[in-house]
This record gives structure tokens, sequence and C-alpha cells, in this order.
């Protein structure tokens, strides 16, 4: 078969995808007509999930489920900016990692709005600034983000859904790399790529700043000097690749929410995140923990935050699976609830 006549074929099928998508576009806007009329919220993340998994049972190849989830992103972020766009805030400014979580999420087709801290992502979804707010809560290398967990203590906002970022960390400059004098980046970053910093730039002067963005600014504005960031950040702020992927562990992945104030229906694959607080007595812990047991429901994490009201005294937060309208869960639920000080339900969303 000729050059041209493949070429042709791509012609027609992309005609046809054309006309599909366009009248895609046309129910989704119905849809978004009807949910505003009935004031329910356009994101609809147990209808996103549920549309990723069929997309995915549908996949013959050779496209991977992962190009596929990336093509329908769009094709969805352009249905939630149907009428007015979705306004979404995330930590740090544009090409941070928490930047990249929310395209990942919503698309571009939504309004983004940089934030200079986790709680002022909260503050903008509380005041209706913000329809969505994305904030990190664990790394798989360095643990959880005890500000994020801090700040459920103080807000109602309900965990909407959940997404996993691998995260990859690249030295950016301008300069060949033997010329570097200075590196920017944050604490976390340097932490993760220890080895080969030590290994690769033993003498260059390391210098923490706020973001992974702020140190590609730095980094684009100053001779000799580099940051350690993301590819997004590459393209942003026009710096170079001296390095890509050098964090020393192939598995960094961060874990981020979608907060708001909209709760997603069951989808069957589920996991509720709660925080409660305990009283002061031998085997508290232990007594809080035993209707999961009794009812069968997995946990899959346990931390504990001070509660900063009192010396000694802590807030437990507990990932577990299923959703709080499941059977089993609302009774375990329930048997906490009476026995501990304080209980409350973070949210139920799609695994």
């Amino acid at each position: 078969m000729s050059l041209n006549s493949l070429r042709s074929q791509i012609d027609s099928l992309d005609k046809k995808l054309i006309e599909l998508l366009n009248r895609r576009a046309g129910v989704s806007s119905m849809i978004s007509r009807l949910k505003r009329s009935s004031g329910k919220s356009l994101y609809s993340p147990d209808r996103e999930s549920e549309v990723l998994r069929r997309i995915a049972a549908l996949n013959k190849g050779p496209l991977s489920n992962k190009a596929l989830e990336a093509v329908y992103s769009e094709i969805m972020s352009y249905s939630l900016s149907l009428g007015s766009p979705l306004k979404v805030a995330y930590l740090g400014p544009e090409a941070s990692f928490s930047h990249l979580a929310a395209l990942k999420r919503f698309g571009s087709q939504v309004v983004s709005i940089g934030c200079q801290s986790i709680t002022d992502v909260f503050l903008q979804v509380q005041r209706d600034t913000a329809d969505y707010g994305v904030v990190p809560i664990e790394n798989s290398i360095e643990g959880a983000v005890s500000h994020t967990m801090d700040m459920f203590n103080e807000s109602d906002l309900k965990i909407c859904s959940q997404l996993m970022l691998d995260i990859s960390h690249n030295l950016l400059a301008n300069c060949p790399k033997n010329k570097i004098r200075k590196i920017y980046s944050i604490p976390q970053v340097f932490g993760q790529c220890r080895i080969w910093l030590q290994q690769n730039l033993p003498a260059v002067e390391k210098i923490e700043v706020s973001s992974t963005t702020r140190a590609a600014e730095i980094a684009a504005g100053e001779k000799y000097s580099a940051s350690i960031s993301s590819m997004l950040a590459a393209k942003v702020y026009k710096l170079n690749v001296a390095a890509a992927a050098i964090e020393d562990s192939p598995h960094n992945i961060t874990r981020f929410l979608v907060i708001g104030k909209t709760e997603a229906a069951p989808t069957g694959n589920d996991r509720t995140s709660i925080m409660f607080s305990i009283k002061d007595k031998v085997g508290a812990l232990y007594d809080m923990l035993l209707p999961f047991r009794k009812y069968g429901v997995n946990l899959t994490r346990i931390e504990s935050r001070p509660s900063k009201k009192k010396a000694w005294d802590y807030y437990f937060f507990v990932d577990l699976c299923g959703h709080k309208q499941d059977k089993n869960v609302g009774k375990a639920l329930a048997a906490l609830e009476n026995k501990c000080k304080f209980m409350k339900i973070l949210g139920s969303y799609p695994v």
C-alpha cells in the first residue's frame, strides 16, 4: 500500500472523528444545561471514573490505556468548560507539580488558579473563588504532607477525587552541566535527588526556594545557575534539560486530592478518608480500630497529627476501602463514632 493511500485513510478517519467529537460535544452541552438548571456540579468524579474504566475495557490497542486517558482528559475538559469554565486552584505557580496534577485531572480547558500555599488553595474553594482545589497529600518517598492534613482539621471541604502523579525531576540550565555553580529547588526535591547530586555535582551550591517553579524562574535569569524542576517548567522558562530523570528512586509518586463542596457517588471501587480523635486511656487506639476488623473493612493508611489545642492530644487520619454508603463501611463508621471523642468523614471518592 502506498504512502498516499495510507494518508488518504488518515484523512477519512479524521473527518469521521471530527464529526463524532462534535456530536459528543453537543450531547455534553445538553447535559451541562441540565446540571446547571438542577443545581448539580458539572464535575462528576464517579462518572469520570466510569467513562475511563469503560474506555479501558473497550480498548484493543495499539494505543495504550494511558494514551487514551490523556485524550479523553482533554475531551472531558472541554465538556466541563461549556457555558462557563470550571475554576481550579492548585499549589504553586504555573508548571509546579500540583499544576501538572490539576492538568492531568481537569485538562487544559479550565481556569487554573495558582496559589502560594495549601491554605490558600482551601480558602479559594471555601470562598467560591474556585470550584475545586488540587493539593498533595502524600509522596511515596517523603511520606505525608502534614499541612494538607492540618487543613482538613480546620475546613469543611470534602475530598471529591484523587490522582497519582509520577514525579520526575530534571536538571534545567542554560549553560553546560560542568559550568553550573548553583542549583535551586525545594528541600524535598534535593532529598529525592541526593545520590545523583553527590555523584555528579558534589561541589555545587544547593539553594532552597519556595517551589520548583520559582527555582526555574531564578535559573532562567542567573548565569551559571540551574534548577531541579519539571519538564513543563523547562518549556515555560525556556531552559535546556542538562540531565533528565535525576531522582534517586524510579518509584517516586505523589498522591493528590481534589477538594470541593460536592461529594462523589459510589462507583464500586472507592476509598473513604476520615479523621478522628480518641479519649486519653490505655488501648484507646486499639479500640478505635476494632469496628473495622469486625465489619471486614480494610484500612490502607493511618497517620497521626498533633491537635495543636492540647499537649499530647492527637488526631488520626485513616483511609479505608469502600464508600461511606456501603453497608459494612457505614456500620464500622457508626461504631467508631460512638467510641471516639470526635470523627469527621473527609470524603468518599473513586480509587
